[in-house]
């Protein structure tokens, strides 16, 4: 039986559908918290699940900017655990904990394969899926993806001073060397060191939009959800190391089809980041006229290369 968050309903999204099509939503209690997930489409329709990135987003934004237009698949929007309309993160959190949330939602909702949808680190979710259940995926789709988290942050650190107009220094450079199996937190100096060049918000909104509307309509559609917080996860993750992940060696162990839709004026995924995939997976990569979120700068083409991704 569906039960329904108190907050949130599916009247909040267009609900004039065919007779047996899906609109529900569901906060279960599944693999050790509550997890907040909606499922919308034709039962019979190939499945899709939506993994958002952040870490600790939601997926209210992706499914009022773009739901509408993905109509022809059985789409399952999942707030991970600890964010959006999930119930609030105790304890660590880990990739593998958050993989294992995603396949007790397949198996509530009773799919026997779907395609991951994973969008900036939700990438990591989605491969990791895969690599551990290939059975139960035909292949992944990864948007933007953040694959390797301290190259990510030496990219940061390059934005942020070339905006800024100060000088480029890596503090690789000024760490101390491992001891005793300790290794420096590189990527979380490159990331302090950024940020204090200029403000997270602002690096990270000039990087990842090309124009400001795209930014403003997200934003909107964030406002809309009354969705705050997330902070929980990313201290979570970071107090384990979060910027020092460097997940491209597990692609070696992929083998399921991997595609890429990269916005090329994301300056946070691309190039670097989607070299990856190329590289290590043998992805298909479409490239898209847009920044961090393409569903937000050019719908219309990210929609027909998902339809060019899930026909393929």
């Amino acid at each position: 039986m569906d039960s329904y968050h108190d907050d949130f309903s599916s009247d909040d999204f267009t609900t004039d559908w065919p007779e047996g099509f899906l609109d529900q939503e569901h906060l279960e209690y599944l693999n050790g918290t509550e997890l907040y997930f909606e499922q919308f489409g034709p039962p019979d329709a190939p499945a899709l699940v939506y993994l958002h990135g952040g870490p600790g987003y939601n997926s209210y934004s992706f499914r009022s900017l773009m739901g509408d237009d993905l109509t022809q698949y059985r789409m399952v929007y999942l707030d991970q655990r600890g964010a959006g309309r999930s119930s609030p993160l105790e304890g660590d959190l880990s990739v593998d904990t958050l993989v294992d949330d995603l396949e007790a939602v397949r198996d509530f909702l009773g799919l026997e394969s779907f395609t991951p949808l994973g969008h900036g680190f939700g990438a990591v979710i989605a491969l990791e899926y895969a690599r551990r259940f290939p059975s139960r995926v035909p292949r992944v789709v990864a948007v933007n993806p953040w694959l390797h988290l301290p190259e990510l942050a030496l990219t940061l650190l390059r934005e942020a001073a070339s905006i800024s107009g100060k000088a480029f220094s890596d503090p690789q450079d000024e760490l101390p060397e491992a001891v005793e199996g300790e290794y420096p937190r590189v990527g979380n100096a490159r990331v302090e060191r950024a940020f204090s060049l200029l403000g997270a918000r602002d690096l990270l909104n000039a990087l990842e939009f090309p124009e400001i509307r795209g930014r403003l309509r997200l934003e909107f559609a964030d406002v809309e959800s009354q969705l705050l917080g997330g902070g929980e996860v990313q201290e979570s993750l970071v107090s384990q190391g979060f910027w020092e992940f460097e997940y491209p060696p597990y692609l070696l162990e992929q083998t399921r089809p991997v595609f890429v839709i990269a916005g090329t004026q994301d300056r946070t995924s691309y190039p670097a980041q989607v070299d990856w995939l190329l590289d290590l997976a043998g992805a298909d990569v479409q490239e898209l006229e847009a920044g961090h979120y393409p569903w937000v700068d050019a719908p219309e083409e990210f929609g027909v290369a998902l339809e060019r991704v899930m026909e393929g």
